[in-house]
């Protein structure tokens, strides 16, 4: 392995190991800092700043972010390689957004992929393919936030249009890669029978993708807006009940694709 790949360096929020979600298997999770998307639901705001900030944590300041090597993370990942040999679970990318540091992402890739260590990104895919291409070649699974098919609507909830994202979308499933859609269930953006239909038809008419999963939308984050001194915007929206999310899998169903609740 080249030495300048355990050298690279990026920004990142947190390492979380032993997950079992975003990917299959255990895995351990690698949240880069940095985001072109502000989705008004985001539960994780502190990835939005490219750079590190003070934010406020159960009363306690402290500074989210912090510039890691490759090197640094690798020996945190390799930690648990039994677990991933025996679950077939792996590494993922998450953020934030993966490709708004794809030098920093591509090196972990490779590093990973060199181990013989399974490798997906979460991605919504926003950003030129030309800077998604370099990373196909190291990434076993995508899983790729599909929000909506209206630019509009898109644009109110997310401050940008969705255009890039459905091209690339398409331009990868060209690339024999594997692809879960991922839905992100939000009341008020996304969540009728009809918004779920055309999205979910829409990545079902995509050869590559294999698999959709409905996110259900939570508030976990809230929180973090307060520490960050921000508002919430959807302080007043409440989560979808169990009941509405399993009839909205149903409208999934028909597309004939495997699909779920949970990612």
């Amino acid at each position: 392995m080249n030495q300048a790949v355990y050298n690279t360096k990026g920004i990142i929020t947190e390492i979380q190991r032993f997950s079992v979600h975003d990917g299959p298997g255990i895995r351990t999770l690698v949240f880069l800092k940095g985001c072109p998307l502000k989705c008004k639901w985001c539960c994780n705001p502190e990835t939005q700043d490219m750079d590190c900030q003070p934010i406020v944590e159960a009363g306690e300041p402290k500074i989210v972010g912090k510039t890691v090597s490759v090197a640094e993370i690798m020996s945190e990942v390799k930690k648990d390689s039994i677990y991933y040999r025996r679950s077939g679970g792996g590494i993922t990318l998450s953020g934030g957004e993966v490709l708004a540091q794809p030098g920093f992402a591509k090196a972990i890739l490779e590093a990973c992929n060199t181990a013989g260590i399974n490798t997906a990104i979460e991605t919504s895919g926003f950003a030129s393919f030309e800077t998604i291409e370099p990373l196909i070649p190291f990434v076993n699974l995508i899983l790729y936030d599909v929000k909506h098919v209206s630019d509009e609507k898109h644009r109110i909830f997310t401050g940008q249009s969705n255009s890039l994202i459905l091209s690339n979308l398409a331009k990868l499933s060209d690339k024999n890669i594997p692809l879960i859609a991922r839905i992100p269930v939000i009341p008020t953006f996304n969540h009728t029978a009809e918004e779920i239909e055309a999205i979910s038809c829409y990545v079902a008419n995509l050869k590559g993708v294999k698999e959709i999963h409905l996110l259900p939308y939570h508030r976990l984050g809230e929180s973090k807006y307060q520490g960050l001194e921000r508002d919430y915007e959807f302080n007043s929206i409440e989560p979808l009940s169990q009941e509405d999310m399993s009839k909205l899998l149903e409208v999934v169903k028909k597309t004939g694709l495997p699909c779920q609740i949970g990612g």
